[in-house]
């Protein structure tokens, strides 16, 4: 899976409102012990961690959606990209990668 695939299925998980759908894709996307933090999540281990903080959160998004701006660079297992929410919001993610897996993932709000 592509760098590009793998971002825009972990936007996915973002978008997804069924949570055993959601697990479903993490699992598929994100290592067990996957690390979450953005500025209004210190610090999320484990698909069940940030599966609730998802569920706790998507009611405040309407019916907007995640969708990736842009990929500003790659190195070595690691990315920064741009994402947006409808037109409302965007921030910036880096993510690093195990294997095939996202294991972590810092978010910054713009």
């Amino acid at each position: 899976m592509s760098t590009n695939d793998l971002i825009l299925k972990y936007l996915d998980i973002w978008n997804e409102r069924d949570t055993a759908a959601r697990e479903a894709l993490m699992r598929s996307v994100l290592t067990e012990d996957s690390f979450y933090s953005d500025p209004d999540n210190a610090g999320l281990r484990g698909h069940a961690e940030l599966s609730t903080a998802i569920g706790k959160a998507q009611p405040s998004f309407g019916d907007l959606r995640f969708t990736l701006d842009t990929v500003i660079s790659t190195h070595h297992d690691r990315a920064l990209f741009s994402w947006r929410l409808g037109t409302v919001a965007t921030g910036y993610d880096v993510v690093e990668f195990t294997g095939n897996r996202i294991s972590s993932i810092i978010g910054f709000f713009a």
